[in-house]
């Protein structure tokens, strides 16, 4: 199996999967047990879209070795409690080394909390808000394969929820980086086709219970 052209790769436990976690047994857990997988928890979703936001110019295996630290730091990302965060917490987070520390991206999370906290409040949770902007049938590649996701690190969906986001006040929050956040969290299922996972979460998605 030539890995550069279909991205997959077979494990050594015999498994075939999408070939990004390159094996890595770290990386091979979070594709196997959470990439992709609905989440309609606010928590969730806003640590994600903020550590998405930290991974810009980075790997995303960077920022998950330092997720738990960056938990302790960011008050477990419960986004109610970070809105509360002042200029003496910005310090305290450039100071610890277990985190990325870089200004802006502490000042983005702390802002994002803030915007958050009234997301919540116009629509009745951050998952509500995001889950409707599912992309239907018509968005989606007929099949997902390597090429179809090379071809498309943004899509139409990413770059209007980017905007609306924008326009409320958040940031970093580019197209890209919200594309990331909806394959993480299910709103679209990128494992492609020959990955072990991909049936599964198609499944998962089926049941999954869609936020209003």
């Amino acid at each position: 199996m030539e890995t550069v052209k279909t991205g997959l790769v077979e494990g050594e436990d015999g498994v075939t999967r999408c070939a990004w976690h390159g094996n890595l047994p770290d990386y091979q857990h979070y594709h196997d047990h959470e990439w992709g997988r609905p989440v309609a928890d606010d928590r969730r979703l806003f640590e994600k879209i903020c550590l998405e936001g930290f991974q810009s110019g980075l790997s995303w295996l960077t920022i998950l070795r330092k997720r738990e630290a960056f938990r302790e730091g960011f008050a477990n990302f419960e986004y109610e409690r970070v809105a509360e965060f002042t200029d003496a917490d910005v310090e305290r987070l450039l100071g610890n080394a277990g985190i990325v520390r870089h200004r802006g991206k502490i000042v983005s999370t702390i802002n994002n909390a803030r915007r958050a906290r009234e997301l919540a409040a116009e629509a009745g949770s951050l998952a509500a808000w995001f889950w409707k902007f599912e992309p239907g049938a018509d968005e989606r590649p007929a099949k997902v394969d390597y090429a179809s996701l090379i071809a498309n690190p943004t899509t139409p969906t990413s770059t209007r929820i980017s905007k609306e986001l924008k326009k409320r006040g958040w940031s970093f929050v580019g197209p890209t980086t919200v594309y990331a956040f909806m394959q993480a969290m299910g709103l679209v299922n990128d494992h492609i086709e020959g990955c072990v996972c991909r049936a599964e979460i198609e499944s998962e998605r089926a049941a999954f219970k869609r936020p209003t």
